[in-house]
């Protein structure tokens, strides 16, 4: 029989879940093999790419954390001085193509957009470490995934374990947006803190610190069809950021 506190979780999970899938989209053509962020051992061979996307997470309290206010559509008429205050200067090539987005699919929103990615970023990362397919699968292109996927397989053949806890995002800017065709991709860099290690069979620590944040920068880039049924982004490419 389910007590009040396993009904409250539940609905809290579809929540997150329906954000998640309405703010992320599809592939573009330009998918790399994703890498090993956390692995400094492998980082000499690692595969570069590049994407964004995030979304929000319940706090250690059960509340849902950073969930933003509703917000009205961006208006596509607005002028471009006030359109994306807070997410690119006037002008600016990201501007530009934020309008072009916005052209296309209106309504669309920079912040809310970025507010997802935010969430989506933790979720891809963590999953990573956890080797949970299912949720990969969910938030990334085809090649993508298949290069994720063939990461975790690698790791679990070696018997190997990742332990990742995220302690934040300190940053999280759009550094390009465009659109080829009907494809719109809005690509971020993303600058957080991790403690992650990797254990072998026997548990013992081959790679990074239990105990050690390290600071991450990543380059990911999202896409999705504009004017499509289909409201969600998907992550097309990764980046290790220098």
């Amino acid at each position: 029989m389910f007590d009040i506190y396993t009904i409250i979780f539940l609905a809290l999970a579809v929540f997150i879940f329906i954000r998640l899938r309405s703010v992320l989209g599809q592939r573009t053509g330009r998918e790399r093999p994703p890498y090993d962020p956390y692995s400094r051992r492998d980082a000499a061979n690692a595969p570069t790419g590049a994407a964004d996307k995030v979304v929000n997470f319940p706090d250690r309290k059960g509340e849902p954390a950073g969930v933003p206010e509703p917000v009205e559509p961006v208006d596509a008429d607005e002028p471009a001085p006030a359109r994306w205050t807070g997410v690119a200067e006037v002008g600016s090539a990201v501007a530009n193509g934020l309008d072009a987005i916005a052209a296309q699919e209106r309504g669309f929103d920079a912040k809310h957009f970025l507010e997802g990615a935010r969430g989506a970023y933790e979720m891809i990362v963590v999953a990573f470490a956890e080797g949970d397919r299912a949720t990969l699968k969910n938030l990334l292109a085809k090649d993508v995934y298949d290069g994720f996927n063939a990461a975790i397989t690698e790791r679990e053949s070696r018997g190997e374990k990742m332990e990742t806890r995220f302690v934040g995002i300190q940053k999280a800017d759009i550094i390009e947006a465009l659109v080829r065709g009907r494809t719109a991709q809005i690509t971020l860099r993303f600058v957080s803190q991790l403690i992650s290690v990797t254990r072998d069979k026997a548990g013992a620590v081959i790679d990074g610190d239990a105990e050690q944040v390290v600071d991450v920068t990543d380059v990911w880039t999202f896409s999705r069809d504009v004017g499509a049924r289909d409201p969600n982004w998907k992550l097309v490419a990764t980046e290790a950021a220098s």
